[in-house]
């Protein structure tokens, strides 16, 4: 699989982050972390880990370890994740540089994602990340990803209906946050940097891209009040998803 396509344009009227995997690789401090977790609990950590990434912990423990799935102890154990282990993490490349660009452009953004609160707002301290206005975290919605609900918050959070899905981009690394942003109704870019290309691709994204020095804005409307859409190129897109681009950037 070659990651080869020519620039295209796309336009969107608001975006949708999943975190980890998207915005930051948090990989080596989940692992640790999975490991003290898993021991305490008393469930072997490379189980937890075979299953976990793009899913909430709490939705985890219900299965593993019922007695600890609750609120209070998944963002106490969360909350320490990015204290403890805030050296391990690393942006993923692109990201920084697209929000800065959203932001300067008031472009409507938001980041949906499977951690608690405790742990979304603890990277974005320890990375030193933008925050924005509204987010959707795991306590968010009844159930996680791949159900859509959290997308579905997302993009009314955003100020949109329904019918813009077309019109909102999930940005998404793991095959059930993808699942999840294409059952609401959005159109989803897949990262491949925490599955194969393989695996992303079997989630059926529109498109696939290795990380994002792939996306570049390149255009917005609205002069920044917040209200516009977006324009947003697309580069070295994976061959494989190139006629899904070509049939969306007429």
């Amino acid at each position: 699989m070659e990651y080869t396509t020519p620039p295209f344009e796309v336009s969107f009227k608001g975006l949708l982050f999943d975190m980890d995997g998207t915005i930051i690789d948090s990989t080596a401090a989940v692992v640790k972390h999975w490991h003290t977790v898993g021991n305490e609990i008393g469930v072997d950590p490379e189980v937890i880990l075979q299953t976990s990434h793009g899913r909430r912990s709490i939705d985890m423990l219900k299965v593993l370890s019922p007695e600890k799935a609750n609120w209070e102890y998944v963002r106490h154990m969360e909350a320490l994740l990015p204290k403890l282990h805030g050296a391990d993490a690393t942006e993923i490349p692109g990201a920084r540089a697209l929000l800065d660009a959203l932001i300067s452009a008031g472009a409507r953004w938001t980041i949906v994602t499977s951690g608690t609160e405790p742990l979304v707002g603890g990277w974005l301290d320890v990375m030193r990340l933008p925050r924005p206005r509204h987010l959707v975290t795991a306590e968010s919605v009844a159930d996680g990803k791949p159900d859509p609900a959290c997308y579905i918050l997302g993009r009314e959070k955003l100020g949109l209906s329904a019918g813009d899905g077309p019109e909102i981009l999930v940005l998404e690394d793991s095959p059930a946050g993808i699942r999840a942003g294409k059952a609401a109704g959005c159109k989803v870019l897949g990262l491949a940097t925490s599955h194969t290309a393989e695996q992303v691709l079997a989630a059926e994204p529109d498109w696939v891209v290795r990380d994002l020095r792939s996306v570049r804005m390149v255009g917005a409307e609205g002069g920044g009040g917040g209200d516009g859409g977006v324009t947003l190129q697309i580069s070295d897109a994976l061959a494989a998803a190139a006629p899904t681009a070509a049939a969306t950037t007429e």
